[in-house]
This record gives structure tokens, sequence and C-alpha cells, in this order.
């Protein structure tokens, strides 16, 4: 099996690249990187976006997130490659329903982005080849370390712990309630659906949530509380948890449960 991975240096795809690198014939794509023949590949696991929820350049972010999407997707559908595309739980936005034809509610440009996409994708299904959507919620795990302030809370509570010996958090961060999900799990559950002749979107989370007061006191009990900046309030995800129903059910069909 052939298979283009784009964003391949970045935090999942980097991790991805490794883990299947020796099981296929794997080409890395980067932002920038020169045109590839996309006829030559049995699929396209297009990883490749800007991460950042809280990028304000919005002409940026539809460019990279949304339009080279779009033309990527176009030209796998005209070549009958098969496409798979990291969405985001973040499109779920403050809503309190997790399943993927729950209501959405985009709050970012980010998430916005990746939305528009998955619209698209529906307005245009493929008649010859499959389309698999998934939507992270919150990933952790190795290779975080360029993504800053936008890492995962297990990163950033660690460096802040091995730094200060102290980890700070928004005040009421006991309330906030997340589906955290290590990137290997991620890697394990997406690698699987390249085997599942399904098209269709697919949430990617544990199904159950840890607060981030939690997280924190995995470190350390030495917890400073801050308030949360203002821009953030209006976008800020208090709970999220994967209803993981529809992925496991689908993936079941093909590795029985007793087999994983």
């Amino acid at each position: 099996m052939k298979i283009l991975l784009t964003g391949y240096k970045g935090f999942i795809g980097s991790n991805m690249y490794n883990a299947i690198k020796d099981r296929h014939e794997v080409v890395g794509y980067d932002w920038g990187d020169p045109y590839v023949d996309i006829k030559e590949f049995d699929w396209v696991m297009h990883m490749g976006a800007i991460s950042s929820t809280t990028e304000t350049d919005v002409e940026k972010i539809m460019h990279q997130n949304f339009d080279f999407s779009v033309a990527l997707y176009n030209e796998c559908c005209e070549n009958n490659v098969n496409f798979q595309f990291s969405s985001s739980a973040s499109i779920y936005g403050l809503k309190k329903e997790f399943t993927e034809n729950s209501p959405v509610d985009p709050r970012t440009p980010y998430a916005w982005s990746k939305y528009m996409f998955e619209r698209y994708v529906n307005l245009h299904r493929p008649q010859n080849s499959l389309v698999q959507i998934f939507r992270y919620f919150n990933v952790y795990g190795p290779n975080e370390d360029h993504k800053g302030l936008q890492a995962s809370p297990f990163h950033q509570f660690h460096k802040q712990f091995e730094e200060k010996g102290q980890v700070t958090l928004f005040e009421n961060s006991d309330k906030y309630q997340r589906d955290f999900i290590h990137v290997d799990d991620v890697i394990d559950l997406q690698y699987r659906f390249l085997s599942v002749p399904e098209s269709g979107v697919f949430n990617v989370g544990l199904g159950k949530t840890l607060s981030f007061y939690d997280v924190a006191c995995l470190f350390t009990n030495d917890i400073k509380t801050v308030s949360m900046p203002e821009h953030l309030k209006h976008s800020y995800q208090e709970y999220t948890c994967a209803d993981m129903t529809h992925t496991l059910n689908t993936l079941f069909k093909y590795f029985p449960p007793d087999k994983i």
C-alpha cells in the first residue's frame, strides 16, 4: 500500500509516520513541498493543518486548512484515491452532545475551517473511493514540544512541574472536563480504518473525561490558579466527551473486540 501523509512533521502526523513507515510505502508531505502526483497513491492521510485554536488570521487559516484540503480532496476523488481527514472535536463548540450527527457550534477560525471542509465533503461525495473523517478529541503524547501553548495539558503541566515544581491552572479547572486520548490510541484506531471499507465521520476519543485539575494532580499538588484570559472565554470548551458508539460499531464489524 502506498500512502501520502500530509503534516508528517506535526504532532500527530509525525507519530503516525513513525508508526507506519516500515509497514507501507509512506511519502511525507509538508506545507510548501513540491507537487506530488496523487495518482500514485492508494490512500491520502491528510493530517496537515494550522492546528492553533487561537490563530486569528482567518485568511491564512482558510487558505491552508480549507482551500488546500478542498484541492487535495478533489484530486483524490478524480483519481479514485481513498482519503482520510483529520478533523476536530472543536467543531462541537459549547454543545453538550457529542455524536457525529449532533449539532455543531464552531467558535474559532480553526474550528470553522474543519467544519467547512466536512460540509464540503458531505456535499461532494466520491463515487469510487472512500472518505473517512476523524474528529479528534484532546490528544496528548510524544512530539508536542513545538506546539507551545497549544500543547496538551499533559505536556504543559509536566513541563511546568519540571521547570518550576508547580502547575498553573485557570480558576474552576476542577469543573473543566475533557476527553483525553493518547496519540498511540489515535494512530492505532485510524490505521485500522485503512482496512475498513466504509466512508463516514468518526469520533476519536476515549468516551470518558478527566478535569484539568485531575491532570495537574498527576504531577503535583502544588497548584496555582489564575483568571482565564478574556479572549478565550467565548470559545473555551468546558466539557467534551466523545460518543464512540458509531466509531466502535463500525470498527468491530471488521476487527472483533477480542482481536484488538
